[in-house]
């Protein structure tokens, strides 16, 4: 139960609690991916259209950041269990600096645990990697590029969570 005291610690220092996402929260998500400055200029291409659909919401596990005053997402993250992968992890750009995205590392690992994972797979998008290896991720190798989807590679890591 360490984990879930560092969580609820984590929340009160950013501000936020992490709850589960709902549907109503997809054009929020969206809206959060198409504007993120982490995907300008040449990493644009990579979220242009992208959607997050209620769809997703609803048969995966997306869990969002939201500010416990106002309610406002202030980021968010999808795990996949088969295979376990971190899918998306988001911090709106106003919310950079908070701690959100330690917030939310620590709710996947707790989550992650629970799940009964060991470890959990993240293709990182290159300028977050430093990130990711902040919160203990460890680099296993290289994504090749993909044309015309991804363009350039991408550093894959592996999150313990066991």
């Amino acid at each position: 139960m360490g984990s879930d005291r560092a969580v609820r610690q984590s929340q009160r220092r950013a501000g936020a609690v992490v709850r589960r996402a709902t549907a109503g929260d997809a054009g929020r998500l969206t809206r959060l991916v198409r504007t993120s400055r982490a995907y300008e200029g040449p990493f644009a291409s990579m979220v242009e259209g992208y959607r997050v659909g209620p769809d997703y919401i609803e048969t995966q596990r997306v869990f969002v950041a939201a500010d416990g005053d106002t309610g406002q997402v202030l980021g968010f993250y999808a795990l996949l269990l088969d295979p376990p992968e971190l899918d998306l992890m988001f911090v709106a750009d106003p919310a950079q600096g908070r701690g959100i995205g330690r917030l939310l590392a620590a709710h996947l690992r707790e989550e992650a645990r629970s799940a009964g994972l060991t470890s959990v797979r993240i293709v990182s998008h290159p300028p977050a990697e430093g990130f990711y290896r902040s919160i203990g991720a460890e680099p296993v190798g290289t994504v090749r590029a993909d044309p015309p989807a991804v363009m350039w590679d991408r550093p894959e890591l592996l999150l313990r969570v066991g």
